[in-house]
């Protein structure tokens, strides 16, 4: 017999009626952010926290917290802990942490490293959270019951700021998912008021690229980049940044893209050395300790640590993309948009922020006013007031009495009727009077703010200003141009030999190495050519190439063809692309970038730059601001160690000087210091060891302190002087 109990329906009837309301439930109250940043379970943890007076009290257990949020959130206390970890400081998953951390959270690049239990862990609000609750007080928001309506929690936070934009956000929902990634705090505020300023600003000069708390180098495409800021769907690569240790032979790996883990990098490279496809790693270790993540491969000494990387970029995740989906609801609708969409939406939700705290501030304001306004009318004969008060047989006819006697309304006389007696008389109640005309000021300025989107504005900008200043962070995440990284392939061997480089005037670059040298050794060169510059050096080791824009090329020699003396050589304005009248000046071999480089100035200073200073984490091929441009350069050395010169000016005036005098400098475009004094409108002219000058008494312009005004050059000295002439800019 059939079972009366089953009913026939439709599948689609069947999905409509049961799964449309779970799918639009995690859509709309779980998994996809809000236009303040924040999905329910973010908000609903920090705002219990906010109640529990933990943006300016000490810490408390994160198990008293748990506990507490569970009256706004229904699910378990693993989840809501969970949740809180993500928020921390100590996770490190948010580029501006919203919780203030004590004990183990775990770590965002590690798979394997789990949190504390709750009992152990402590926290409370971060000072950003102050921006997220500004004025969430004075109705700013809407709030709505709890769960089980014993409760009211707020709908969004007013957030001062585009929150939403500033930190990373990931949810998965029914049919549909969002993939925020972080972006500068400073950047982002500086892009919202030039919005405000003009709503059709090109953003991307505000905002370089997106910025991760892990760190790491951002390949920047700027189409890429533009795509993802208009559509608000695409994607870019992030590259791990690591150390080479020759001493030990090591790379050390520092920072990780944002999307992996530790674990997942270092099974991976064990995977790849014993499948053989790289052969030049003995060990990797996971370093990781208080000091933050440390990954270390042991290689081989001959191995080049930028090929084994640039291998491990291609086969591993130290090198990956971060697909972008900004999907946020607005309204309580899922919508796909660009930055400057996001902007708009978070700017109309702002300003509705700001009017309703206005018009709750306009309200109390009026309420105070109303009762001050009563409190005036009996200043003019407060002996009436007492008079009614002590005639009045009982108290509920007080207010009623004093109402008819003054011709004020109940709020007023239940006012006046509260007033102890001690403050009645005429003192206090004109100390109270005397902030009518204040208040009536305010009220009127506050009406017209409510009134005025432009001051609104004007407001927004200047918490933004506060929020920059208060709250900014250096970028994290390196901007490297794609143009600049350079790319190895698997299959390249490089063989190591002793050569020299040749440098001319007319920018070729000859690279021979000394066994063809020793064969032919006489140089073809252009006719009006000649060479400024030899260098002896190998295979191996990395150029530095500075030319007269203030600008240093960097190359591994091997790149450089090899040629014969017989032929012209590299020509150097087509090999770095060199802008129009550009032309290098000198040239620096190095391993390890050890020594400095003294760079010699026309105003008579001289700064001592240390080589490393010109070393990069990753493989960029051109550094601006190589040296100072505030004055015409004159020379270019390379010291392995101080040593002395001759510096000479254009009237003829000497002085030899030691470089130890010079402390040295990280910072590539310093200015120096002042070597010789300029006299009489001076200049210095040129920068010469003593042997190529050929000064017979050195002792004469030797000097013991820079600055110095030198010795004019002597008789002696003329006929043999062999000083070259400065550069020509």
């Amino acid at each position: 017999m059939p079972d009366n109990n089953f009913v026939s329906q439709k599948i689609p009837d069947t999905l409509i009626q049961n799964y449309m309301p779970y799918a639009m439930s995690v859509i709309v109250s779980r998994a996809i952010p809000e236009i303040d940043g924040f999905k329910p379970s973010h908000r609903k943890l920090l705002y219990t926290m906010y109640k529990m007076g933990l943006l300016t009290g000490n810490r408390t257990k994160s198990a008293n917290v748990v506990g507490q949020t569970m009256k706004l959130n229904p699910h378990g206390d693993l989840a809501i802990y969970e949740t809180m970890v993500r928020l921390t400081r100590g996770n490190g998953a948010l580029l501006h942490a919203y919780v203030d951390s004590k004990g183990n959270m775990g770590k965002q690049y590690s798979r394997d490293m789990h949190f504390a239990a709750a009992r152990y862990t402590e926290v409370k609000l971060e000072k950003i959270c102050e921006e997220l609750f500004r004025d969430l007080e004075k109705d700013a928001v809407d709030f709505v019951d709890n769960y089980d309506g014993t409760l009211k929690e707020p709908t969004l936070f007013p957030a001062a700021f585009p929150s939403v934009l500033v930190n990373a956000n990931q949810g998965i929902a029914v049919g549909m998912a969002s993939n925020l990634c972080s972006f500068n705090l400073k950047e982002i505020c500086d892009a919202t008021i030039a919005y405000i300023k003009d709503e059709n600003v090109d953003l991307i000069q505000y905002i370089k690229a997106p910025d991760f708390s892990t760190g790491g180098c951002l390949i920047y495409n700027e189409r890429e980049i533009r795509e993802i800021f208009e559509t608000g769907r695409g994607s870019f690569k992030v590259r791990a940044r690591y150390n080479y240790d020759k001493k030990n032979s090591c790379i050390e790996i520092v920072e990780i893209p944002y999307t992996t883990s530790a674990e997942a990098i270092i099974d991976s490279i064990i995977n790849l050395v014993k499948g053989g496809k790289i052969k030049d790693i003995s060990d990797v270790r996971d370093e990781t300790d208080l000091d933050g993540l440390k990954i270390t491969l042991d290689i081989r000494k001959s191995a080049d640590p930028d090929v084994i990387m640039n291998k491990l970029f291609k086969m591993t995740a130290l090198e990956d993309s971060f697909n972008c989906n900004f999907n946020i609801l607005v309204g309580g609708i899922p919508r796909v948009m660009g930055i400057k969409t996001i902007l708009e939406e978070w700017l109309r939700f702002r300003i509705e922020c700001i009017k309703r705290q206005t018009r709750f501030d306009i309200n109390k304001k009026e309420e105070k006013l109303h009762l001050l306004v009563g409190l005036r009318k009996i200043l003019l004969d407060i002996d009436k007031a007492v008079a009614i008060i002590r005639s009045t047989e009982h108290e509920s006819q007080v207010v009623p009495n004093l109402m008819e006697g003054f011709e004020i309304d109940k709020i007023q006389a239940d006012f006046i009727a509260e007033i102890k007696l001690r403050n009645l008389n005429r003192e206090y109640i004109l100390n109270r009077v005397a902030e009518v005309d204040e208040l009536e000021k305010e009220i009127a300025d506050l009406k017209d703010v409510y009134g005025n989107e432009k001051r609104i504005l004007k407001i927004i900008i200047k918490q933004l200003g506060e929020v920059s200043k208060k709250h900014a962070q250096p970028r994290r995440t390196e901007i490297m141009l794609e143009k600049h990284v350079e790319v190895i392939s698997e299959e390249k061997m490089i063989d190591d030999y002793n050569l020299k480089l040749f440098l001319t005037e007319q920018n070729y670059l000859k690279k021979i190495s000394l066994v063809s040298l020793r064969a032919s050794s006489e140089h073809k060169l252009k006719d009006d050519d000649k060479i400024c510059q030899e260098l002896e050096t190998h295979n191996k080791a990395e150029l530095l190439l500075f030319s007269n824009r203030q600008t240093v090329y960097k190359l591994r020699i091997y790149d450089i063809p090899d040629c014969k003396a017989s032929v012209l050589g590299e020509y150097l304005t087509n090999l770095l692309q060199l802008s129009e009248g550009e032309r290098i000046l000198y040239m620096i071999a190095t391993d390890d970038y050890s020594g400095w480089v003294l760079f010699s100035f026309e105003n008579g200073k001289c700064a001592k730059i240390e080589l490393e200073s010109y070393m990069t984490k990753t493989n960029r091929k051109k550094l601006a601001n190589a040296y100072s441009d505030r004055s015409a350069l004159v020379d270019i050395k390379y010291l392995e160690a101080d040593t002395e010169f001759v510096v000479r000016s254009d009237i003829d005036k000497i002085l030899i000087f030691n470089t130890e005098y010079i402390n040295p400098k990280g910072t590539r475009n310093s200015q120096g210091v002042q070597v010789m004094k300029q006299k009489k409108g001076s200049r210095m002219c040129s920068v010469n060891t003593i042997e190529e000058t050929g000064i017979r008494n050195p002792d004469y312009y030797r000097v013991k302190s820079i600055p110095a005004v030198g010795y004019y050059l002597k008789e002696e000295d003329v006929a043999d002087n062999q000083m070259t002439l400065p550069i020509d800019e």
